[in-house]
């Protein structure tokens, strides 16, 4: 009886070709047996062509090369393939902020959680000694839903989606755009510099515009956090006018720098690391161009921007959300954190925050990898 490490190909009585994770090979013939999986006794530098043109060489039909025992090369396919033509800048734009909404459905409970443990601590927020209002993720999402509700999970949410329509849309859209113009004429393959500095753009450019809206959605997030445990505002137009009433139009730009800084860093840490995770896997033919690998390398994406942004995230998430003349700048606010918790302090929450941000990733890349497939296929063909 044959173990799995053994693969027999019947009803060929020739050399032939066969697909194994997209790498073509010479096999023995009919009834021959090799003892080591994945290396079937063959060339390994031998060039690579498209299945179906060697098998249509060859005369061989895709089903009949496989005897049975193997895949064809439709079978190993995950998702929508890849379109001939590729996405324009602007259906990229759209998949984006549309990938990103459904991440956030996905994962902002998590979101949420990562804020209230952001601001725990801080100075205006009473506390008897030695009590913590929240303990863990699963702790704080079950206190929330105990004390304020399930709704509270979802608390900012519609600010939530406005960011990511505008603020994804351009730093994710638009980042393969940003990283041709940074890519010298000629060049073989970007660079690590470009798409660095393509990531930053983007980032600065999404910070800038869509600030407001990350203003709104912490202020939310937060309100059970409140001493007395009112609402701030009365729904999401409603803070936004407050908000600009009360402290200014300024206020709805409050913690811009830290939040540029915190963006730059993951997007270097999220789209450049994807980027470089996808083109390595692709370029070395470990996987094909399809959703299993796009979950490994939007995996590692969220691991890598959990790392280098947390602490700039814990800071921007509590000067956004002080009062007024709480914190002079971002630098006190940066001050009394460490003065108050120590080091420990700038990771924070980190446990929620990379929950959120891997799984974020995953469903926003997947999402986002699917979506632009999906609309250059449902446009309509040349004529």
């Amino acid at each position: 009886m044959l173990t799995p490490e053994f693969y027999v190909v019947q009803e060929i009585n020739s050399f032939f070709l066969l697909h194994l994770g997209q790498r073509w090979r010479k096999v023995p013939a009919a009834g021959e047996r090799c003892r080591r999986r994945r290396s079937l006794c063959l060339e390994p530098e031998r060039q690579r062509e498209g299945a179906f043109g060697v098998l249509n060489q060859l005369k061989i039909p895709p089903g009949r090369a496989s005897g049975g025992f193997l895949p064809s090369l439709s079978a190993t396919m995950v998702g929508l393939k890849p379109p001939e033509v590729p996405p324009t800048a602007a259906v990229k734009f759209v998949s984006a902020g549309m990938a990103a909404c459904i991440a956030d459905l996905c994962t902002f409970p998590l979101d949420t959680a990562k804020v209230r443990l952001q601001i725990q601590g801080e100075v205006r927020i009473p506390r008897s000694s030695g009590t913590v209002e929240y303990r863990g993720v699963l702790g704080t999402l079950s206190t929330m839903v105990r004390t304020e509700g399930p709704r509270s999970l979802y608390s900012g949410l519609v600010a939530g989606l406005q960011r990511q329509m505008s603020f994804a849309s351009i730093r994710i859209g638009l980042y393969d755009s940003v990283k041709q113009l940074y890519t010298p004429k000629g060049a073989e393959s970007t660079g690590l510099a470009a798409r660095v500095l393509a990531g930053c753009t983007t980032g600065a450019v999404a910070v800038t515009c869509a600030q407001p809206t990350d203003v709104v959605k912490v202020r939310f997030q937060a309100t059970g956090a409140l001493p007395d445990g009112t609402r701030r505002y009365s729904g999401t137009v409603d803070a936004y006018r407050t908000i600009a009433r009360e402290e200014g139009v300024r206020g709805l730009w409050r913690g811009t720098l830290p939040n540029i800084a915190r963006n730059a860093i993951i997007n270097c840490g999220e789209l450049v690391t994807y980027d470089l995770i996808k083109d390595t896997l692709l370029r070395a033919q470990l996987m094909t161009d399809n959703v299993p690998c796009h979950f490994v390398a939007a995996f590692g994406a969220g691991f890598c921007a959990t790392v280098v942004a947390s602490p700039v995230d814990v800071v921007k998430t509590r000067y956004m959300n002080s009062s007024p003349g709480q914190y002079r700048n971002v630098l006190s606010c940066l001050l009394a954190l460490l003065m108050q918790e120590g080091l420990a302090g700038f990771y924070k929450g980190f446990v929620p925050s990379f929950l959120r941000l891997g799984s974020w990733n995953v469903v926003m890349f997947v999402s986002y990898e699917q979506l632009q497939r999906a609309v250059v296929l449902a446009r309509p063909g040349p004529s």
